[in-house]
């Protein structure tokens, strides 16, 4: 299994914050960031095999996973039309590297636990983070859940839906199937959507199960608001 961490975004929602680094290096405690809080609990897991996609601080954000000197194998791949782009495209950049594999993909300012990430591991099927006791988020993330499978991820979902993470566990045979569509979406111009604007074209053969957190720690931070609330949990 491989781990895909999204971290080509913007993080112009955090306004200082992001002016001199990448959002996933925010500290949410004394001296750990998002991002060492996410290799730390994957090397606890076992995953050592992760890919990371860069936009803007590219070389801050290398040089900063080298220096934690951790049992990782890192692979980066710089998405250089960052501004322009959704992290579709950077999917599509990584593509050769994420081939013929179990993925683990997250996103790059997602924050949670241990048991979060073991229990989405060990899922037999291909699964994604979502509660099914948080209110629905208007601007967020929503899975559309029908005879336990997702039909829908996106923003704009409320019907039959359930808040939901970019945090996914995707067998192999899943995974190609949506990097396909992803593959066929970059090379028709789409590349400012969200990768799930792929996979929701795809979900009758791409089975993915909910994977329910309840009131577990799972939560992406866009606001400098979002980060005083994780650093109240964490």
């Amino acid at each position: 299994m491989k781990a895909l961490i999204l971290n080509s975004g913007m993080g112009s929602r955090m306004g200082s914050l992001t002016e001199d680094a990448p959002k996933c290096m925010t500290e949410i405690s004394a001296g750990e960031t998002i991002l060492k809080r996410q290799l730390l609990l994957l090397t606890e897991s076992g995953i050592r095999d992760v890919v990371i996609t860069t936009g803007r601080h590219k070389d801050k954000l290398t040089e900063y996973c080298r220096s934690l000197d951790l049992p990782v194998d890192y692979t980066f791949v710089h998405n250089p039309e960052y501004k322009d782009t959704n992290y579709i495209y950077s999917i599509y950049l990584a593509k050769d590297m994420l081939r013929n594999t179990d993925i683990l993909l997250m996103h790059g300012d997602l924050v949670f636990d241990f048991n979060v990430l073991s229990g989405i591991i060990r899922q037999a099927q291909s699964s994604v983070v979502v509660s099914s006791v948080r209110p629905l988020p208007e601007k967020d993330f929503k899975a559309v859940i029908k005879d336990g499978y997702v039909q829908k991820i996106g923003v704009e979902f409320f019907e039959n839906a359930v808040a939901a993470q970019a945090l996914y566990h995707l067998y192999a045979r899943d995974w190609e199937i949506w990097l396909e569509r992803i593959e066929a979406y970059c090379q028709d111009g789409k590349r400012s959507v969200y990768a799930e604007n792929a996979l929701n074209e795809v979900t009758a053969v791409c089975r993915i199960r909910p994977f329910d957190v309840k009131d577990a720690l799972c939560d992406e931070i866009d606001t400098p608001e979002d980060l005083r609330k994780i650093q109240e949990r964490v």
